[in-house]
């Protein structure tokens, strides 16, 4: 006998069918949204990972700000010392000049002339004084003039005073020198002249 099979099967292939595409579609759609979480989760992980390389740059960057701000403080403690190094080199280079200012101040003075005064201003001398005449300044600045450790004596200011003591009168010149203080160079280049 026959089988006759009287089922609607067209409408049971399109069920079947309809299934099937609902189950691949859902599987479809399953995987995208399974693929974006990982990539969701790969993007934030990289996010994370690059945030922590920067906050260690950051570190590194203020770990090597505050090195160069020691830097920079060493730098201007070792100019100071530099500094000081070199006025302390200087007043030693100087000492045996002062030694020569003051013995020379005392040789070139002649008799009847005395000082009173004497500033200094780096190698600029001014000399204040007394003297019996005229005539004892002039050989003073000439004495000055040929001296190894001064020269180019400015005669300032001169005063002459009559005083009267003990029934005699006396003459007094008050003066202001301007004198400078000769440098090694100077001294030097007198003795390979004489």
């Amino acid at each position: 006998m026959a089988h006759l099979n009287l089922l609607p099967w067209r409408a049971e292939l399109r069920r079947q069918q309809q299934k099937d595409f609902i189950t691949v579609t859902a599987f479809g759609v399953l995987i995208t949204l399974l693929l974006l979480l990982l990539l969701h989760l790969d993007i934030n992980s990289r996010i994370d990972y690059q945030s922590e390389r920067n906050k260690y740059i950051q570190s590194e960057i203020a770990s090597l700000d505050s090195k160069i701000k020691e830097i920079q403080d060493l730098e201007i403690k070792r100019k100071r010392l530099l500094a000081k190094m070199e006025v302390i080199q200087e007043l030693q280079a100087s000492r045996p000049e002062i030694v020569h200012l003051f013995d020379e101040l005392g040789r070139t003075i002649p008799e009847g002339l005395y000082l009173t005064d004497l500033s200094q201003s780096d190698k600029n001398l001014i000399v204040n004084g007394m003297a019996q005449s005229n005539a004892r300044i002039s050989a003073y600045m000439r004495n000055l003039e040929s001296s190894a450790w001064l020269k180019d004596p400015v005669l300032n200011i001169i005063e002459t005073k009559v005083e009267s003591k003990d029934n005699r009168k006396e003459r007094q010149s008050r003066f202001t020198l301007q004198i400078k203080q000769a440098t090694e160079k100077t001294e030097d280049k007198r003795k390979g002249a004489s």
